[in-house]
């Protein structure tokens, strides 16, 4: 093969001589970050390359066909990370691009930057930052609102070093998927941003008591909070339960049942028991 660098099933990146299958490389050595590039196609860091030309990192490598029984590639997802830092965001993408199915298509440091940069690359999802100035103001809770109508089917993933109750409450009502404080480790924090690109709702342990606690104490000024108790029937109500079959769960009368709804579907400000559970589940209550 000629200079420029390919790769054959179950081989090593050339660099500048031929390959045989399965063999060492002719001449420069292995790509960086440790050698041979698996069956799936993936390099470990630094992206991957395909037979022809280098291809954007993040996307799996091209060899004329998967082969049978060949591992599926991992689904790809493509974010935009929005923090007033720029040391910050430079190294989230370092740790964050060194997953195989991760790949950063843009940064914003201001809420029209990120504006800017998501109607640009279309992403699908966004890691934001909620404190986006050194004001004392959350710019963050505003821009995820208005990213998610701009944008229907965004994932937002808050990412932030506030954990006021009410304040992780908002940001799910305001049409986030998830929160995680900023000192997660890697881990944790690529689980969540798999969970929510999965569709799912996703808060570590610490943001999960935050809204928990904001869901039962003290609402915002003209907002009634949902009671434990009404909490409980929400779930039982995602799960499909009649009436009838929560009051024999939580041995309560089914009349108690009906009025928790009644309450719920107010406080919440909608008219239908599924309306209910799919507002309690973007708030992440469910």
């Amino acid at each position: 093969m000629t200079s420029g660098g390919s790769v054959t099933s179950g081989g090593w990146v050339t660099s500048g001589g031929p390959v045989a299958s399965g063999g060492p490389v002719a001449s420069g050595g292995p790509v960086a970050s440790g050698g041979p590039v698996a069956n799936s196609g993936w390099l470990t860091s630094g992206g991957p390359v395909t037979s022809a030309a280098a291809v954007p990192r993040g996307q799996p490598v091209t060899s004329g066909g998967a082969e049978e029984g060949r591992a599926a590639q991992p689904e790809l997802i493509e974010l935009v990370l929005v923090d007033d830092h720029a040391v910050v965001r430079q190294g989230l993408r370092s740790v964050l691009e060194r997953a195989p199915d991760v790949r950063v298509v843009g940064e914003a440091g201001t809420p029209g930057e990120a504006m800017k940069v998501v109607a640009d690359t279309g992403p699908s999802l966004v890691l934001l930052d909620l404190k986006l100035s050194s004001a004392l103001d959350l710019e963050g809770l505003d821009l995820c609102a208005q990213m998610v109508v701009a944008h229907p089917g965004l994932a937002v993933l808050v990412l932030t070093t506030t954990l006021e109750d009410n304040v992780v409450v908002t940001a799910l009502r305001n049409g986030a998927k998830g929160c995680v404080v900023k000192d997660v480790d890697t881990s944790e924090l690529l689980r969540a941003i798999r969970a929510v690109h999965q569709g799912e709702n996703a808060l570590d342990p610490r943001s999960s008591s935050a809204m928990v606690r904001g869901l039962t104490s003290g609402p915002p000024a003209g907002e009634q909070a949902l009671t434990a108790r009404e909490i409980e029937v929400l779930r039982l109500l995602a799960r499909g339960l009649s009436n009838r079959d929560i009051a024999r769960t939580l041995f309560i009368a089914e009349s108690t049942v009906k009025f928790h709804v009644a309450n719920i579907m107010r406080k919440l400000g909608v008219g239908r028991r599924s309306e209910a559970v799919y507002v309690a589940s973007q708030m992440g209550a469910i």
